[in-house]
């Protein structure tokens, strides 16, 4: 290899280190970066097409590969260029929603629009509705301009009970006609609110939600706000590497780099959940979300902005809810994406059909990207081995020094640009781990419905579930095997004699080629197994202070982290009487009250003690009693625990927390995920086993049933205040709940 082939390579990686960390400060930085990368790319291109493509023989075998292969790179060029000019049109509109939330706290709140609630549902487990109808009924919008419906197409006694126990609407229909878009349709057609807020079953609002979106509507033009996904969990890549404080989710990018670009052309689409959205512009189109494909959001969306209304994004954490817990229901989730965004390119309402499209619109919702991230991440595995054991090279006229000088320059400048428009949301290694999982799995599910578009079975991701690990073996086995076949070929035409690669020019860039995608399949098999789940309820980090009530004493104590189902706390010293394994124990915990609890674990500290201590709190659905039950102390006792529970739900779920990450650099980022090939260590990880509806109340001590009583009247009485008031303001009476309506409703 000559030197000089290095040298447009070691050009941009100077430019990187020199002139990096400015550019991301300066005026036009961001469009230096993308005329810098503009320059590289068409270099690139050009050597591409007119000396490794253009020349091939179009009807041999070697000629179908190039060029195949060229067709999938292109693509996928134009599905880069499209996401950097989303970079280019960021938009952050945090300051008009600060405007907008002080206008509406300014009102008085009878003047503020009604809005409904929809919790969609179909299977999903009590412990879960729980969290949502809790957190959704914690907002702080004035109950008598807010109605909370759960949607149930699994029709569900037990929900319509809980329903009935929290105070929320309940409807149902006869049947599951179109999905969730039907379950919200049938909604729609019952209920009036001018505005209507679509929550997925495990979706949990923070308290200012509504305050924080609802003043975009100012502007008549806006049909939906849309606030992006967030979750408390970690996603399958976080929790099988361990790094769910290192890296964010794999739904971050898009959120928070892709969807403020979109807002900035007015191309931002609704998501499913976390939309608000105009009803007046929802009855221009028939009063009804369409139904054509199974992804209703995005044709809501379409349809929308040919009638001239736009979907505004608020990039703020306004909603937290469940990642996919295990990689089963992590490709359940992404196939039904998948598919439902190439169904829409074959509807009248799709980018290509009925007239009232922008020509960008129209481009920015073919689904490109799911397109050639499964063709191109397939092939860029398989082609070394294709290379090296048919001896059919990608790419014709090209030696390791055209490759250095052309191909290697425009990756590097591709990736570096990435980075610079989405520091903390690209991890190159990540991103290419992930897309190679994705890639292997979609690719059938690509070609299968660009082949027959309509006619799948709609699957619900699953939520809630239990805590076994779960292997994806068909990626674990291709991946093993890839490993293997590119190792066999590596060492074939190492050996002159049994040399099978005639242009041994390009097995140096091929070597390399090969051992990147080995790095990547490995950590693709160990992504392809989702860690068993060791915790029954996400805790969340805390640093607050809390007293401990014993019988006969009481301790100060900081918290460390806290769940719905305990709390583990720091003494900072040892008292005389220290806690043991099996005591009782009240927690006093602000805006909870007394929690009753028992010691699991006492763990010495220095001169202090580690406490882990298990909340006694009933499960999501209660005991089953009669009305004659209603005044034994079982059944108040349960009541107050219940009580209880639903407000640390609502301070676990529904206040604003801030998203830590370790201060990594990208190449230690690359390096820890590296090493979690071969760690074992699972410490992030949890489980969210069933909940059974007859699990019976804890017997608590007598001291400590008094103590929780005091801070349950105390807590509940300025509750119940807060509630009063929004009645009073609004001068008038709320609705009474529960409204339940069945199926003939």
């Amino acid at each position: 290899m000559q030197t000089e082939s290095f040298l447009p390579l070691l050009m941009i990686s100077a430019a990187l280190f020199l002139f990096s960390a400015r550019l991301r400060t300066a005026a036009l930085g961001d469009q230096i970066v993308l005329v810098g990368l503009a320059v590289v790319i068409l270099r690139y291109l050009s050597w591409r097409i007119f000396d490794t493509v253009l020349p091939a023989q179009l009807l041999s075998i070697e000629g179908i590969f190039v060029w195949s292969i060229f067709i999938i790179e292109f693509l996928t060029w134009i599905d880069v260029a499209i996401l950097y000019a989303f970079m280019l049109r960021r938009t952050n509109r945090t300051p008009e929603a600060d405007l907008h939330e002080a206008r509406l706290r300014a009102m008085d709140p009878y003047d503020l629009p009604e809005v409904d609630v929809f919790i969609a549902t179909y299977d999903e487990p009590a412990k879960v509705l729980e969290k949502t109808i809790v957190g959704a009924s914690a907002m702080d919008w004035p109950r008598s301009r807010i109605n909370i419906w759960v949607l149930d197409d699994g029709r569900r006694e037990w929900l319509r009970d809980l329903c009935h126990r929290l105070e929320v609407g309940y409807l149902t229909r006869a049947d599951n006609a179109h999905a969730k878009a039907g379950n919200i349709n049938a909604a729609v057609a019952r209920t009036s609110a001018p505005y209507f807020l679509v929550l997925d079953a495990d979706f949990i609002p923070l308290r200012n939600f509504l305050y924080r979106a609802m003043g975009f509507f100012q502007d008549p033009r806006i049909g939906i706000v849309q606030i992006p996904h967030n979750f408390f969990n970690p996603d399958p890549m976080q929790a099988s590497l361990n790094m769910s404080k290192v890296i964010p989710d794999d739904q971050r990018f898009f959120f928070e780099a892709v969807m403020p670009g979109r807002d900035g052309y007015d191309c931002a689409f609704c998501c499913g959940s976390n939309g608000v959205v105009r009803r007046s512009a929802l009855e221009e189109i028939g009063n009804a979300l369409p139904s054509g494909s199974i992804t209703e959001d995005m044709l809501l969306t379409l349809a929308f902005l040919r009638k001239g209304y736009i979907t505004r994004f608020l990039d703020e954490r306004l909603a937290l809810g469940m990642a996919p817990e295990n990689i089963n229901a992590f490709f359940i989730q992404r196939a039904r994406w998948v598919r439902g965004a190439i169904q829409i390119m074959f509807l009248r309402e799709g980018p290509f059909g009925a007239p009232g499209l922008t020509w960008y619109q129209r481009l920015f919702f073919v689904p490109l990207h799911w397109i050639t991230q499964s063709l191109g991440q397939t092939m860029a595995m398989v082609t070394p081995v294709i290379f090296m054991l048919a001896n059919i090279p990608p790419l014709v006229n090209a030696t390791a020094d055209t490759v250095i000088s052309y191909q290697f320059p425009a990756i590097v400048a591709a990736i570096a640009a990435l980075r610079h428009f989405a520091p903390g949301e690209f991890h190159p290694l990540a991103t290419m781990a992930h897309s190679v999982l994705q890639g292997f799995r979609l690719l059938p599910v690509v070609i299968a419905t660009l082949i027959k578009p309509h006619g799948h079975a709609f699957k619900v991701t699953p939520k809630g579930l239990g805590g076994g690990e779960v292997h994806d073996s068909p990626t674990v086995i291709l991946c093993l095997v890839l490993c293997l076949l590119m190792t066999l070929g590596l060492a074939i035409n190492a050996n002159f004699n049994t040399q099978i690669v005639v242009a041994s020019h390009l097995m140096p860039v091929v070597a390399i080629w090969s051992i990147l995608n080995m790095v990547v399949l490995l950590l693709v098999t160990k992504l392809a197994i989702t860690p068993p789940m060791l915790r029954s309820e996400e805790r969340f980090e805390m640093t607050e202070a809390v007293v401990l009530h014993l019988e006969d004493a009481q301790e100060a104590a900081d918290t460390v982290d806290m769940s719905l189902n305990g709390i583990q706390v720091k003494i900072l010293y040892s008292p005389y009487n220290a806690p043991k394994p099996g005591d009782w124990i009240g927690i006093a915990i602000n805006d909870v009250g007394v929690v009753p609890g028992r010691v699991l674990r006492v763990v010495a500290e220095g001169r202090g003690l580690r406490l882990f201590i298990n909340f006694e709190l009933p499960d999501a659905v209660p005991v089953a009693r009669d009305a004659a039950s209603e005044t034994e102390p079982e059944t108040d006792q349960l009541g107050a625990l219940d009580r209880i529970r639903q407000r640390l739900i609502r301070k676990l779920y529904t206040e604003e927390r801030e998203r830590k990450f370790e201060d990594h650099t990208g190449v230690s980022i690359g390096l820890t995920m590296l090493r979690g090939i071969v760690s074992a260590e699972r410490t992030d990880v949890t489980r969210r086993n069933a909940q059974s509806p007859d699990t019976a109340p804890p017997v608590i001590p007598a001291w400590l049933k008094s103590l929780e009583a005091q801070s349950e009247e105390s807590l509940d009485h300025a509750w119940r205040e807060k509630l009063h008031v929004d009645e009073q303001t609004t001068g008038g009476e709320p609705e009474t709940y529960p409204k339940t309506y069945d199926n003939t409703g």
